[in-house]
């Protein structure tokens, strides 16, 4: 299953300080919890979720989530203003880094049009050494009754997923992985490093129970995206959270 991947760059230092130069300073006022501004424009919103933060409402939350934190800072405080932002893609609430809302209708129907051509960088921290250092994980994801994802073989009751990986850092227990989404679902990396055998230290759902780690060692490093309205190519970082390196010491 795994094969030889090469994953892209990030793109040239000099796009980056081309995209700083249309960055909004961000007033601390009303900056959003639990989410900081990475860019703003009259079009988008990027920022930085922080592991424990819903993307949107569940059934048991519907105020604690980066949605309506984001939905009060543009908002700027008051609850008339038409302001208002649109989701685009979501971050599970256990994983943090870049997530990108759309400020227009229009913002967010080219962006979830485009989304699958986009460049998604992921970082994560796995169980144990693995014996391939890169490679491509393949399969067939679909979802029971209780919202549990597994990979299953029949390409007629799942839908298709690929992850590229590479390790560029290991320890005696655990791998940091560079991670480059082909396909978006549902807590993909979650489960395919788990059907490897090495799944993501900290998940609960997937992975190795009553290890005490505080947090979910997943993380949306960048993305490399079209801006809806200039089409020019943009990329996003965050930075690797510092538990992430604590880990591998």
């Amino acid at each position: 299953m795994a094969a030889k991947h090469k994953i892209y760059p990030m793109l040239a230092d000099k796009l980056k300080e081309e995209n700083k130069k249309h960055q909004k300073k961000v007033k601390p006022r009303f900056q959003p919890r639990g989410c900081a501004i990475l860019y703003e424009d009259q079009d988008i919103i990027v920022v930085d979720k922080v592991s424990g933060l819903l993307t949107m409402g569940s059934d048991r939350e519907r105020q604690k989530t980066a949605y309506q934190h984001v939905t009060h800072y543009v908002k700027k405080g008051n609850v008339r203003s038409r302001n208002r932002i649109f989701i685009v893609h979501r971050l599970d609430k256990d994983t943090s880094g870049v997530l990108v809302f759309a400020k227009t209708v229009e913002a967010k129907t080219f962006l979830q049009t485009e989304w699958s051509n986009f460049s998604k960088k992921y970082i994560a921290v796995v169980e144990g050494k693995l014996a391939e250092k890169e490679g491509i994980i393949e399969s067939y994801l679909t979802e029971n009754s209780i919202h549990r994802v597994f990979s299953i073989k029949n390409p007629n009751k799942g839908k298709y997923a690929k992850t590229a990986y590479k390790v560029f850092r290991e320890s005696k227990y655990f791998s940091m992985l560079d991670i480059k989404l082909f396909t978006g679902r549902k807590n993909q990396i979650r489960v395919h490093f788990a059907d490897m055998g090495h799944p993501v230290v900290g998940d609960k759902v997937y992975g190795i129970k009553g290890k005490g780690v505080k947090r979910l060692a997943l993380h949306s490093a960048s993305l490399t995206m079209q801006h809806p309205y200039t089409k020019k190519e943009m990329t996003f970082e965050s930075s690797i959270p510092p538990f992430f390196k604590q880990l591998l010491k």
